[in-house]
């Protein structure tokens, strides 16, 4: 199987390239974030001519995620028990979509942003990974967790340390938080590897120069169960989707998985 993420920053703005993705880099499953549209103005039919099927979990507003399979799309779930809104418990945000794909049960999310850590959207942001733990607790191996987790594990997934002292992403409680939805169902970090330079950065700022420079961070993540990171063969970050006209921010992460991985 072929597990891939990717934060497009808008389907609908960045359609042509996703479509021209699917095509080239042919993922039996991928997971999307920051689709900003709803589930009913997904272009469902577009990549059903690919050969996909898809779940989408959209409001329309700046978040939003998607599952995209052509191995199967069953036991959708959009959301989880537990997610704590924000402002309130009330106010769910559209921040996780989860299904079994050819015997795989995967995971889109997208995790807020925090913004500083003085702003009410970090303590929502340390909330909702303590919930999406809890939860995850009781899903199925073989299991993976995939999207922007918007935190840096390790100083080294970062350009520069000192350029995020006082920012969140990089805090010692956010990859605490890190840990714990680790810990909580044994999960393991597939680390992918760069396609230039030493470090594989899956996200580079929009501001002129950072992603030619190479001054990014890896906050795009798959997190896998046991039989499935023994059985990774390869992993490793399109940087070339970033490149050209009108890109996402971010770079799809790629994950080969030999078909024994999915034995349970």
């Amino acid at each position: 199987m072929r597990l891939a993420t990717w934060n497009v920053n808008s389907v609908k703005a960045r359609l042509p390239r996703l479509l021209e993705w699917l095509e080239s880099a042919k993922p039996d499953v991928l997971c999307l974030q920051e689709i900003k549209c709803t589930a009913e103005q997904f272009p469902t039919e577009e990549v059903r001519a690919l050969g996909y099927e898809t779940a989408a979990h959209g409001d329309g507003r700046w978040n939003g995620v998607a599952l995209l399979s052509r191995v199967g799309l069953d036991d959708v779930r959009r959301g989880f028990d537990g997610d704590p809104g924000f402002p309130d418990e009330v106010t769910h945000e559209t921040r996780a979509v989860s299904a079994t794909c050819g015997g795989l049960r995967v995971w889109s999310v997208y995790v807020p942003n925090g913004r500083t850590p003085e702003d009410p959207h970090y303590a929502y942001k340390l909330e909702w990974f303590a919930r999406l733990a809890a939860f995850v607790k009781a899903e199925p191996a073989p299991l993976a967790i995939c999207g922007d987790f918007n935190v840096a594990p390790t100083d080294d997934d970062v350009w520069d340390p000192a350029a995020f002292a006082g920012a969140t992403h990089v805090t010692p409680p956010e990859r605490d938080a890190l840990r714990v939805l680790r810990e909580a169902r044994d999960l393991h970090d597939i680390v992918p590897r760069p396609l230039k330079g030493d470090r594989p950065f899956t996200y580079w700022d929009y501001r002129a120069g950072m992603f030619h420079k190479n001054l990014g961070m890896r906050i795009d993540l798959v997190y896998a169960s046991g039989t499935v990171r023994d059985s990774v063969t390869d992993a490793y970050v399109d940087r070339d989707a970033r490149k050209g006209k009108g890109p996402s921010d971010h770079a799809p992460v790629v994950v080969e998985i030999a078909g024994s991985g999915l034995g349970g």
